[in-house]
């Protein structure tokens, strides 16, 4: 059994990792790392996972459109599938989690289907910003609320409280 707040539920339906990233670990790593190594469903090629804004809209071959809501925290669960000592820490530091994703439109996927950004809102809060907000850099957290409804639910409520005590 797991917590949906951190695995799975209808705004985390859908794991995408950039396989530029899996290579930047392969190196750091010494070792291969498979598409799916870190649990991802998605494996992306050529695009920004944690690049991406939350709200962004990906249509992924024909039908599926996805919606980005926010970065993966890893958990001892992650560093153990890994095997690696401090996985938790190394992973957080390198700030490039990938992307949570919420379905918006469903349909098949197919291995090799184009990925290509359906829409791109007009705000500056991406992946990487909300999980350093949520992670090592809690002053950010205010910037988090222009992206609204889009953001996962749990950020959202952590920016709100953190401007309730400090203010924006």
């Amino acid at each position: 059994m797991c917590k949906l707040e951190h695995h799975g539920g209808n705004d985390q339906a859908v794991y995408a990792m950039a396989r530029e990233d899996l290579d930047a670990w392969e190196r750091e790593l010494g070792r291969s790392l498979a598409h799916g190594a870190f649990g991802e469903n998605l494996t992306t090629e050529g695009l920004d996972v944690s690049g991406a804004r939350i709200g962004e809209r990906w249509r992924v071959g024909p039908a599926v459109v996805l919606e980005v809501t926010c970065g993966r925290i890893p958990c001892r669960t992650f560093q153990g599938h890994l095997d690696e000592k401090g996985w938790v820490r190394r992973f957080t530091q390198r700030g490039a989690p990938g992307a949570y994703l919420r379905v918006i439109e469903p349909g098949e996927i197919r291995a090799g289907d184009p990925v290509e950004i359906a829409h791109r809102p007009d705000h500056d809060v991406t992946v990487a910003l909300q999980f350093r907000a949520v992670t090592t850099e809690r002053t950010l957290l205010p910037r988090l609320l222009v992206a609204g409804e889009a953001l996962h639910p749990e950020a959202l409520r952590q920016a709100r409280e953190y401007v309730e005590k400090h203010g924006a």
